[in-house]
């Protein structure tokens, strides 16, 4: 190849550069310049190389490229899934466990889709505890769409402050659907249901009137359970124990006191003058006593504002026109503002209060006997429509 040849291959700055490589004599320079031409031939191999080496690359990259995707990529199904198939979340689980659940129950192919969906969608800290309908083999960004809270499986039970207990299991038999004397059976294994000490294992009174969510898994014992945990709550926040050790009561007095409270109040506010009657009735010089008919009532198992002659006749530990103090239970499952009234009654020296109007719950009180029996004239005249 010609020095000519050569300058071409490899470059040269200008015409000019070329020109005095060729001009110039002795054998120094010449010895220069083939020195150049060596360098300039030694960059050329590796170039070579590197490009021989990228189009290698080039080649498998592609593959490699694919291998690292795919690996990287947990498997996941696509479309909605199909069939039927009830998935629990249980309180306190993490978005991990609830994938892996999942993955057995063959809803999701992988945890780990579940978890970069559930990641994705923004919802780790929004998977509520409770029961969920799915399908086999859905896409793990449906499956976190299906486990909204508002789709939980769930009946909303609804009680009320002042049944009895043996009308709120019949409330609930009716609403979940399960068998009464399943729940009636549970209502008896005070142990199971973790009642207090001083409830003296009997649920009435303690099991706390609310709304409370029910899913198709639990059982008589459970939803009662969730209603003893219910009063423990709210036992505490009131400070029940404390507070009744203040006023020289049990927690059972308390309880049985307000729900008392429960039964004869017309209304939340007259609630703190009825539990004044009834610590000045215990508590008076002299002790009377209470003389209230929903304990009779509750005793004979009948309903009803007033009790017959014959009623107060009978000898149940619940008449507290025959007995002094207070009755060996609660009658109802008091709600908080009843018990708050226990816990702190109106100051007063009521002695006597009378429901005057039934129909639209008008109570008042009475300090003198005179003024008792001017209230009770009201209330018959009441009844009778006069």
């Amino acid at each position: 190849m010609s020095d000519l040849d050569m300058d071409f291959l490899v470059g040269a700055d200008d015409d000019g550069s070329r020109r005095r490589s060729r001009a110039s004599s002795g054998p120094g320079r010449r010895g220069r310049r083939r020195k150049r031409r060596r360098n300039r031939g030694g960059f050329l191999a590796p170039m070579l190389a590197v490009i021989v080496l990228l189009g290698g690359i080039g080649a498998g990259g592609f593959y490699g490229y694919t291998w690292v995707r795919d690996v990287m990529t947990p498997d996941d199904y696509t479309g909605q899934g199909t069939g039927e198939v009830v998935v629990e979340i249980k309180d306190g689980q993490t978005a991990s466990q609830v994938a892996e659940t999942l993955e057995k129950q063959g809803v999701v192919k992988s945890a780990k889709a579940f978890v970069n969906a559930v990641a994705d969608a923004g919802k780790s800290s929004s998977l509520q505890p409770g029961e969920y309908t799915m399908r086999k083999q859905m896409s793990a960004a449906v499956a976190v769409g299906l486990l909204d809270p508002s789709k939980r499986l769930r009946e909303r039970v609804t009680l009320k402050e002042g049944l009895r207990l043996s009308d709120t299991l019949v409330k609930l038999a009716e609403q979940t659907g399960k068998p009464l004397k399943d729940f009636q059976r549970a209502a008896r294994d005070a142990k199971a249901l973790g009642l207090p000490p001083y409830a003296k294992g009997r649920l009435e009174g303690y099991a706390f009137p609310a709304t409370y969510e029910i899913s198709p898994k639990m059982g008589p014992a459970d939803i009662l359970s969730a209603m003893v945990d219910r009063f423990h709550q709210t036992a505490d926040r009131d400070g029940l124990a404390r507070k009744a050790k203040v006023l020289g009561r049990t927690p059972h007095e308390i309880m049985t006191i307000a729900s008392i409270v429960q039964a004869e109040s017309g209304n939340v506010q007259d609630m703190g003058k009825v539990a004044r009657v009834i610590y000045n009735r215990l508590d008076g010089d002299p002790v009377r006593k209470l003389e209230m008919d929903s304990t009779v009532m509750y005793g004979l198992n009948k309903y009803g504002v007033a009790a017959t002659n014959a009623d107060l006749e009978s000898d149940s530990p619940y008449n507290t026109y025959n007995r002094l103090g207070l009755p060996p239970g609660p009658i109802a499952n008091p709600g908080d503002h009843a018990i708050q009234a226990a816990l702190n009654p109106t100051k007063g020296d009521w002695v006597w209060f009378v429901t005057t109007d039934t129909k639209r719950g008008i109570t008042k009180f009475a300090s003198t006997e005179a003024e008792f029996l001017q209230l009770k004239a009201e209330f018959e005249k009441n009844r009778n429509g006069g």
